[in-house]
């Protein structure tokens, strides 16, 4: 099972037509969503004691689908689709000639540059949300999430449909997502970002991400404590994170230029759309086990995309590496900001596509 699996799961319990419950989850009238970016099952079961709330619901995983990126997972969440499907198939990836950084929803490497006229998000990401379908169907849908995502290109892409409630921190977060869910037949998606930063600066499991995952866990309980009686808290994450070893330049390695028109992704996968076949094998031997070099088709017929459709196939790249272990394949130059980050996610490891699915039920009075 997919994290694609589970927003229609809960609108099944909201009687949105065509919403299918495949996870089995609770019914109820009133659903606040709750996915904390970063928030690994592997991370989150290693230091269970510093979560305590967390760790009482009963224990259980899905898969964050390939790449395990933030803006992927988030589209699977706003689509109930898989990268192969929506089209939002990593950090970065080609659309057209432009290289779309699909969080910033700015040209690669250049935040100032916004893409939002010249890459329409309603035309990059055409289909229907399921917040769009929930609210159709006469659900008050409401999404939850730091204040500079308002309007935003991903927002936009993935979100649209939901009345949208900027915040500024934990307090405004926990007692807005309750607000949300005031009335019957309501469904809130909320988002915090803050234990992913902590771990991409520090790295999951440093003092800095395990004091953050404490402040999660009250955050979390808290608005569980605060939800009207009958209501059903579900939290979630996008995808887990390594710490990495190994870290290769691809700018500093002449050999892995040769033939490669344009380099997407991020440094625990790469999207290379290529000029000769011959960059397969070079980089296949460049990286032995290292990384899992495969051609698009491959990748595909390997289902690491789910189905595939015309829309995501060329944003996919002639090639496709999926870093092992703990490697990175950084651009120092290209991409400075990667440099001096100590946590990464992206790849098809455990600890980066498993993710919890936890249920809280709230009694009925």
């Amino acid at each position: 099972m997919t994290i694609a699996a589970v927003v229609p799961s809960l609108l099944s319990g909201l009687d949105v037509p065509g919403a299918d419950n495949t996870l089995g989850l609770p019914r109820a009238r009133r659903v606040v969503l709750l996915l904390v970016d970063g928030l690994g099952h592997e991370l989150l079961r290693s230091y269970a004691s510093h979560a305590p709330f967390l760790s009482s619901l009963p224990d259980r995983s899905i898969d964050a689908g390939f790449p395990s990126s933030t803006a992927t997972s988030l589209a699977s969440v706003g689509t109930g689709l898989l990268s192969g499907e929506h089209g939002i198939v990593g950090y970065t990836f080609a659309v057209g000639d432009e290289v779309l950084n699909s969080l910033t929803w700015s040209r690669a490497g250049d935040h100032r540059h916004d893409l939002r006229k010249a890459l329409v998000p309603e035309v990059v990401q055409p289909h229907p949300t399921l917040f769009e379908r929930a609210a159709a169907a006469g659900v008050a849908v409401s999404a939850v999430a730091p204040l500079t995502h308002r309007g935003s290109g991903l927002t936009r892409a993935v979100l649209r449909g939901s009345w949208f409630r900027g915040v500024a921190g934990f307090g405004d977060l926990a007692l807005g997502s309750v607000a949300a869910v005031a009335e019957d037949r309501s469904f809130c998606y909320a988002y915090h970002p803050d234990l992913d930063t902590i771990g991409h600066f520090y790295g999951p499991g440093s003092e800095e991400w395990v004091l953050q995952l404490e402040f999660v866990d009250a955050l979390a309980s808290r608005i569980a404590s605060r939800l009207p009686a009958g209501s059903l808290f579900v939290v979630t994450a996008d995808h887990g994170m390594i710490t990495a070893g190994e870290r290769i330049d691809f700018d500093t390695e002449p050999l892995l230029w040769q033939g490669v028109r344009v380099i997407a992704g991020e440094p625990r996968v790469r999207y290379l759309h290529t000029e000769t076949s011959e960059v397969l094998p070079v980089w296949r031997e460049f990286l032995g086990d290292r990384a899992d070099v495969l051609t698009r088709e491959d990748a595909v017929e390997a289902g690491w995309f789910g189905l595939v459709s015309p829309l995501a196939a060329d944003r996919i790249g002639d090639v496709v590496v999926a870093m092992k272990g703990t490697a990175v394949l950084l651009r120092g130059q290209a991409e400075p900001s990667w440099n001096a980050l100590t946590g990464f996610h992206g790849a098809r490891t455990r600890e980066e596509m498993a993710i919890p699915l936890l249920v809280h039920s709230v009694p009925s009075a």
